[in-house]
């Protein structure tokens, strides 16, 4: 990956982890006028596939479309022009850690392992994290809340995020049942695409011959990629049990109230988008 030297910080929000988290605050920066870059692995293990900007990866020709938006699979140099042109949102394959030669404003951990792998307080100007694992002023300059519930989306300035409980949040009554997860490792083969309406008793995909079996009536949500090398237990699927369709294809309820509070904490530490930064700098200038 070609590194771009800067001295100065670049006006750029700069994501790591491109998944469905991740994506609906690359969304809601986008539309505030925030140049994003995204950065996620070779083969990142995406499961709500269809709202992931991520899935720019698992294409023939590195494209990926959410909600009018288009995420393109480019490199370091290439992606910081496309991402201050603004048009689309660069995805950076990364495996080494060149993403740091970008000298950007704003690093957010959007990669949701439940706890720190290698984010620190050094990586930009303000470094914000979502979910637990992480300590505001040891790993991070604030947190933003990812459980489900009265505290989804809320900053947080002081202390860490709720501990991870290991059980999903509840959607039409259900919690850990809706989550999909390998039965042993290898590669997912699937059996039905997501959008699609399965009854309960369905064999969703298998995985090495090992079936994944739909444990009730609903639409698969998610499915990770069937080129992903999975492990036994990991999270593979997830399947809805409110039967609506468009939820497959649209960023979720959760993902937005994140990308809110990551908005809120990005402008309250006083980082304006590109286009309101030029027009403070050239009305600054017609006092002087």
């Amino acid at each position: 990956m070609d590194s771009v030297p800067s001295s100065d910080p670049l006006p750029i929000v700069l994501i790591r982890g491109a998944g469905d988290l991740g994506s609906g605050v690359a969304f809601r920066l986008y539309h505030a006028g925030y140049p994003v870059i995204m950065v996620d692995l070779p083969t990142p293990l995406l499961v709500r596939r269809t709202v992931s900007f991520g899935s720019a990866i698992f294409e023939p020709g590195g494209v990926y479309h959410v909600e009018g938006i288009t995420s393109r699979v480019i490199k370091a140099d290439s992606a910081v022009w496309l991402a201050m042109r603004g048009g689309e949102i660069p995805i950076l394959v990364d495996t080494d850690g060149a993403w740091r030669n970008i000298n950007t404003q704003v690093v957010i951990d959007a990669r949701v392992a439940k706890r720190n792998i290698d984010t620190t307080l050094d990586d930009a100007e303000f470094v914000l994290a979502l979910g637990p694992g992480f300590t505001v002023g040891t790993d991070c300059h604030a947190i933003v809340e990812t459980q489900r519930g009265h505290s989804l989306g809320r900053v947080i300035s002081q202390g860490s995020a709720i501990p991870n409980t290991g059980i999903p949040g509840t959607i039409g009554g259900k919690d850990g049942q809706r989550v999909l997860r390998a039965p042993r490792a290898g590669h997912v083969k699937p059996n039905a695409e997501i959008g699609d309406s399965l009854e309960e008793g369905t064999i969703i995909a298998t995985v090495e011959g090992e079936p994944i079996i739909a444990p009730f009536s609903g639409m698969l949500r998610g499915l990770i990629h069937e080129s992903v090398e999975v492990w036994a237990g990991l999270k593979v699927g997830d399947l809805d049990p409110r039967g609506i369709r468009e939820h497959c294809f649209t960023i979720s309820d959760k993902a937005l109230a994140i990308g809110g509070g990551v908005l809120e904490a990005v402008l309250s530490r006083g980082i304006l988008p590109l286009h309101k930064q030029n027009r403070v700098r050239d009305e600054a200038d017609a006092f002087t």
